[in-house]
Formats: C-alpha cells, sequence, structure tokens
C-alpha cells in the first residue's frame, strides 16, 4: 500500500493529542491533517478529499456524533472511525447506527490504530484523495 497517498484528517479539541496522532501517521507514511473541532472538521473536507476521518467524540461545539450525521449527509463512503473514552455497548450500537467504520478506546496504543488502518486501507488498495 503507498500509504503517502492516504490523507487522514484527525479530529480532536486537545492540541497534544491531535498532535501526537497526526505525528504517529506521519511517521507511518501517512498525510495527516488536523482540526480542533467538528466545524473546523467540515470547512477542511469541503476544500480536500480525505480517504479518513478519525474523530474524538466528546468535543465542544460539535460532538463526534453530530459531526459523523453532518459528513453522512453528504458522503455515505468515507470512512470514520470515532475515539472514545467510552467503553459502554449502548455507545458502540449508536456509533454503528451513525455509520461509523469503527473505533478506538482511549487511550489506545499505536499499534491499534495501525491495525484498524490495515484493515480499512488492505494492500493494494486505491487513495480516494
Amino acid at each position: 500500500m503507498n500509504k503517502a497517498a492516504r490523507r487522514v484528517l484527525v479530529v480532536d479539541d486537545m492540541a497534544s493529542i491531535r498532535s501526537v496522532v497526526m505525528a504517529l501517521l506521519k511517521s507511518e507514511g501517512y498525510e495527516a491533517y488536523g482540526a480542533g473541532n467538528g466545524q473546523a472538521a467540515l470547512d477542511l473536507l469541503s476544500k480536500k478529499q480525505f480517504d479518513l476521518v478519525l474523530s474524538d467524540w466528546n468535543m465542544p461545539e460539535m460532538n463526534g456524533s453530530e459531526l459523523v450525521q453532518r459528513i453522512r449527509a453528504t458522503d455515505t463512503k468515507l470512512p470514520i472511525i470515532m475515539v472514545t473514552a467510552e467503553n459502554d455497548p449502548g455507545r458502540v450500537m449508536e456509533l454503528r447506527d451513525l455509520g461509523v467504520n469503527g473505533y478506538l478506546i482511549k487511550p489506545f496504543k499505536p499499534a491499534a490504530l495501525m491495525a484498524v488502518l490495515g484493515r480499512l486501507f488492505p494492500p493494494g488498495s486505491k487513495s480516494a484523495a
């Protein structure tokens, strides 16, 4: 897989987490962009094409649920991975119902994120961006 062609949007209101995840993605060959909230993410999505949105669930202004709904209103195929600190079966069902492609529980290890990306982008798959 040519990871360099994969464009990932990292959405998290905590700048330190956003920076660490973006640095990890870049170190693995991905092109990573960051947004500090849902509205900033929507603004970037309107300007650039992405292969994946990796978003925090709990954010001010626009939570992850609203962000997913707004993305899904215009794009049903863009993979979305939600990151949450809550390991609640009800939350997992809610995420599935919203059309999320997967989730990670905070804190997560870099290998867990890379495993999710490996499932979403199997070798030989092409970038949408």
